[in-house]
């Protein structure tokens, strides 16, 4: 009964953060859900637009002055740090847990995802599971990241390669807040 009762608390948070919170335009009242009851590491003047959609509680890690867009999948399972300064468009997915389809029983598997300081994450974009992107780097609008991506590498494709670099000489801050967003 114990174990049933702690996975119900788990689930109605998940489900609460997800179909409720998440649709709050309000960035205070999300970030403070955010923080406190799903336990998510956010820096300061960093904002997670409305529709964002989380996979577990705690596992979530962002620095200061980031943004995540709306309606964005952020999978939390094998664990995603995001840095500072990092801009992620809109119905950007992040995936760090997925199936094995050479196991006999489909095991599950994940692995965490890291994003760098400085990093642009396009609209539409995946990065999977075990994934680390440079600091600096920017991944395409639609690009599908299956490995690491080097510092200051632009990135684009399915899946992803690098067709450019960006400069090295990196000094801004976002702040990017929206008030109904």
């Amino acid at each position: 009964m114990k174990a049933f009762t702690k996975r119900l608390r788990s689930e109605g948070l998940l489900y609460l953060c997800n179909r409720v919170i998440a649709r709050v335009p309000s960035h205070r009242i999300r970030l403070a859900f955010y923080r406190r009851l799903m336990r998510y590491e956010i820096g300061h003047h960093s904002y997670i637009f409305m529709d964002a959609w989380f996979d577990s509680r705690a596992g979530f890690k962002m620095g200061n002055h980031s943004v995540v867009n709306q309606k964005c999948r952020l999978d939390t399972r094998g664990g995603l740090e995001i840095g500072g300064n990092v801009g992620i468009a809109a119905e950007a997915c992040i995936l760090t847990a997925d199936h094995d389809p050479h196991a006999p029983d489909c095991a599950g598997r994940s692995a965490p995802v890291r994003i760098e300081d400085y990093v642009v994450v396009g609209t539409r974009a995946m990065i999977l599971r075990g994934v680390t992107v440079g600091r600096g780097a920017v991944v395409a609008a639609g690009a599908i990241v299956t490995k690491d991506v080097p510092p200051f590498a632009i990135v684009a494709g399915a899946p992803a390669r690098t067709i450019g670099e960006r400069s090295q000489n990196l000094n801004y801050q976002i702040d990017y807040k929206r008030l109904f967003s």
